[in-house]
């Protein structure tokens, strides 16, 4: 207990209405009178305590009715969320510190419900009369004006009449509407610094200016901020250092079960007066809540809660069921797995809700101090009942009228949760299986969840849902399949075999047919922890790198792993005064201490190094080969074809390969495109066949429009990643692979998108804005040739791709699409306009960037040779420094 709470403990006990003085009250709570009156007037201004105007100064807590001070929300809050007790103290030195309050930054992921306490914070502050009644408290998004500096400013800070066209009056800012009162900035760390400048000069001196206005105007607002990031590198150090009140607000995660139990327990009663009927909530629902992952927080809970009640008011509307009434079994998964938790879990359920009660009643009698917080008005119940009067006016069923209303509030709260993504999953699956089939492989995948008591990814269920649905396409046409590795799954995975099995028996009552174990085996792949199923690199080809000098191949091997983003290389250095027989120690100390089966490519510069690849081979009966003479792009190559699974023959051929980037006699005279044009490839994958693979193509055909003489979908498997590997490298060899889809991320150096997120219209945006710059990337060399008209649009792609390649080359980097684009269509016009003696614009400060990026000058310098030789074009310094800067962005 704190010095506070004893010394306002002893008043409750003297219980003496004349008072006492604080020298009197300190010997009996042995602290020192100075600590006793400290505390004692923190306790007035909080309301608890009263005292008298003359001397002595007496303090007591008054017994009359009228003036017993009223418990303020902030208490309220702290007496059922122990976890928050820190911040509230916190919230309430900041109101209550004289003489305006102190401005504070609110932290916290999103949901943890900062909008919530600053809200408090402002009643707290008319509770506590620092705020009058009617003072205003004004929420501001930062994020709404994030980019707009200018119109940032007029919003905070307001407009004089005239300042720019369309200000045709004088406006009032929200620093000036909020005078007397308080201003939520919420999502502070969204302003750019040029608002943060703004804000902390106000903050400093508490005057402004409206834009355009000389006036010097006064505002006594308190400012309250919030963010989700960390202050120290979202927000600038001079403005971080102006907010003296820094409040943490823990996350659901890090509250007690009997806090987020208080809060459920909230919500049904809150959602039992917004419809003036009793809710009926199962134990096992309140279980599920208790426990399931809430990712977004407090927010997420509260949704989640309006969400399964929606759900079972629209059920009583169509007299599906005759009260409100919630089963765990009406939960969407992502909440049934709450009830997967372990043992610990059960132990803490028991100890809060037991196991005598069946269901829980939430009254609608409960009172609430914000009705206008919980009136039905404008909410979901509202919606529900209108379109059931409409749906019911067209004659439709009320078995129909559940699925349309189903659907409608699934939308509704989708904007809100992201856990509600599932059910839009199960509506996009549904048009690839059908509703009944959809029915019984949740009824196989919840029947997994609970006996492996362990949460299922949303990849992981769409890619198990297409899986099942072809195992059942499969028996139906009586396809047999078998599993090569089924002995080997048996005896390694037993546990997750069994619940396979016991899953297949599942799918063959609905299908009224037997199924053979080797699918049991394909599903147990599913089961598998996420370690047993990920991609590792003990199959690939291991690059070493052994150059002569004290670091020299160790820091050749530490510059391509850092721009690959993955340790792999291995360097090994060969100092000059050291035998090469001690170099080849250390190498055969390396193979002899590699359990995998990967064949090794040695990368050496000269010398006695060459033989290296020989001796191992016949020392370890291994697998090497050696290239000599190389350079860092060498060991780039050698490691980006590695990383993708390629075998060793092919690496070696393909760094082999690297010297012909530098020829630079190379030209290129044919079209870009023409009728023999080899497609580029989108690939869909499936982990168990090709089934769900070409379910999944058929889905992307439906969802995105595509020029198919340029793009072609390939449906592949990929159980053996090995296999599934060079079927891509194979793909390689003479077209492009421009993304897969997945059922499971496979370790290779190409764009993959998982199934689940494409399936949820997650991700079908970004895959049809890939597609479209692709598209336009190709057709590049046609839109040259009829937008430039003195010279040869197809010959100067060409030129200009091969001058690209090359820079890519030296500067060991690969343009995105989108950039690559933009960067052509630059240069194009530039050369262009040089052809024609147009002038150019001048980069401003020319001098300084070229002194500050020297090296990056002189390699575009040096590749534009190419292209001022062959179009007799001289490319200035300005236009260097433009293209330098596409490079550096």
């Amino acid at each position: 207990m704190n010095k506070k709470d004893l010394i306002y403990n002893k008043l409750l006990e003297l219980n003496d209405d004349k008072g006492i003085d604080a020298q009197t009250l300190a010997p009996l709570l042995n602290m020192t009178r100075a600590n006793v009156s400290h505390e004692l007037n923190t306790l007035c201004k909080e309301g608890k305590v009263q005292k008298s105007s003359g001397r002595p100064v007496l303090f007591f807590i008054s017994n009359t009715k009228n003036s017993i001070s009223k418990e303020s929300k902030l208490d309220e809050l702290a007496k059922h969320n122990i976890s928050l007790k820190k911040a509230i103290e916190q919230i309430k030195a900041a109101i209550l510190y004289p003489p305006k309050g102190l401005p504070s930054l609110l932290l916290g992921d999103t949901g943890v419900g900062k909008s919530m306490i600053a809200s408090l914070m402002y009643d707290y502050a008319v509770e506590m009369k620092v705020k009058s009644e009617n003072s205003p408290f004004i929420v501001f998004n930062c994020a709404d004006y994030s980019n707009n500096p200018q119109l940032l400013t007029s919003q905070l800070f307001g407009v004089k009449k005239g300042t720019y066209t369309g200000a045709e009056a004088d406006r009032v800012g929200l620093i000036e509407k909020a005078d007397g009162g308080i201003l939520f900035l919420d999502e502070v760390h969204r302003l750019p610094p040029e608002g943060q400048e703004i804000l902390f000069t106000f903050l400093d001196t508490g005057c402004f200016r409206r834009m355009g206005d000389f006036e010097t105007r006064k505002s006594d607002v308190l400012i309250v901020s919030a963010t989700t990031e960390d202050p120290n590198s979202s927000l600038l150090k001079t403005f971080v250092r102006r907010i003296p009140m820094m409040i943490k607000i823990p996350s659901l995660k890090e509250r007690s079960l009997e806090e987020r139990l208080y809060m459920v327990r909230s919500f049904f009663k809150q959602e039992s007066v917004r419809l003036n009927k009793d809710i009926y909530v199962s134990l096992n629902t309140i279980r599920a809540f208790l426990s399931y992952d809430c990712p977004n927080n407090i927010g997420q809970l509260k949704s989640d809660v309006q969400l399964i009640c929606a759900k079972a008011y629209s059920e009583l509307l169509t007299n599906i069921k005759s009260d409100v009434r919630i089963n765990s079994s009406n939960l969407p998964l992502y909440i049934k797995e709450g009830l997967y938790k372990e043992k610990e879990h059960r132990v803490l359920w028991n100890k809060l809700v037991g196991e005598e009660i069946e269901y829980f009643k939430f009254s609608n009698s409960i009172e609430f101090n914000n009705e206008e917080a919980y009136s039905k008005r404008n909410s979901i119940y509202e919606i529900i009942e209108h379109k059931l009067e409409n749906l019911k006016a067209q004659g439709i069923s009320d078995i129909a009228i559940e699925n349309i209303l189903e659907k409608d509030i699934i939308r509704y709260f989708d904007k809100n949760i992201s856990g509600v993504s599932e059910e839009v999953t199960k509506r996009n699956l549904l048009s690839i299986i059908d509703e009944h089939t959809l029915d019984c492989i949740d009824k196989v995948i919840y029947y997994m969840a609970s006996e492996l008591k362990r949460n299922f990814s949303n990849n992981i269920y769409t890619a198990l849902a297409l899986h099942i649905n072809t195992l059942i396409n499969r028996v139906h046409s009586n396809e047999s399949i078998t599993n090569p590795k089924l002995d080997k799954i048996k005896e390694l995975y037993p546990k997750e075999f069994n619940i396979a099995l016991k899953g297949k028996e599942i799918i063959e009552k609905y299908i009224h047919h037997s199924i053979p174990e080797d699918e049991a085996a394909y599903l147990t792949i599913f089961l598998l922890p996420e370690e047993h199923r990920t991609n590792k690199n003990d199959d690939k080809v291991k690059v070493i790198l052994i150059a002569h000098g004290d670091s020299t191949a160790t820091s050749m091997a530490d510059v391509a792993n850092k721009l690959l983003g993955e340790t792999y290389v291995i360097g090994i250095n060969a100092p000059i005064d050291v035998k090469p027989s001690i170099v080849l120690d250390e190498l055969r100390k390396l193979v002899a201490e590699d359990t995998s089966a990967g064949d090794y490519l040695l990368l050496v510069d000269m010398g006695s190094l060459t033989t290296f690849a020989d001796t191992i081979v016949k020392e370890f009966n291994i697998k090497a080969k050696v290239i000599p003479l190389v350079s860092t792009l060498h060991v780039l190559e050698a490691a980006r074809k590695a990383l993708l699974g390629l075998p060793l023959d092919d690496i070696y051929r393909e760094v082999l390969a690297v010297n012909s980037y530098f020829e630079a006699n190379r030209t290129l005279k044919e079209p870009i495109i023409d009728n023999d044009k080899k497609k580029v490839v989108i690939v869909t994958a499936c982990l168990t066949g090709e089934g769900g693979s070409v379910a999944l193509k058929s889905f992307l055909n439906n969802n995105l429009k595509y020029d198919k003489d340029i793009f072609e979908i390939v449906a592949l498997n990929c159980l053996d990643k090995n296999y599934f590997k060079q079927r891509l490298a194979k793909i390689q060899e003479d077209k492009e692979i421009l993304f897969i889809v997945t059922s499971f991320p496979i370790d290779i150096d190409i764009k993959q998108y998982s199934m689940y997120d494409v399936v949820n219209m997650r991700v079908i945006n970004e895959l049809q804005e890939s597609i479209d710059i692709k598209t336009t990337l190709i057709k590049m060399p046609l839109i040259l040739k009829e937008n430039i008209v003195n010279v040869d649009g197809i010959e100067l792609y060409n030129d200009l791709s091969y001058t690209l390649d090359r820079l890519e080359n030296k500067l060991s980097i690969k343009l995105k699409n989108e950039k690559l684009i933009g960067l052509t269509l630059h240069l194009a016009f530039m050369i262009s306009k040089l052809i024609s003696g147009d002038s150019l614009i001048e980069y401003p400060e020319k001098k300084d960037f070229i002194a500050e990026n020297l090296k990056l000058y002189t390699l575009v310098k040096e590749c534009f040779i190419f292209l001022c030789s062959k179009y007799s074009a001289e490319i200035s310094d300005d236009e260097i420094c433009y293209v330098m800067k596409f490079f550096l962005d």
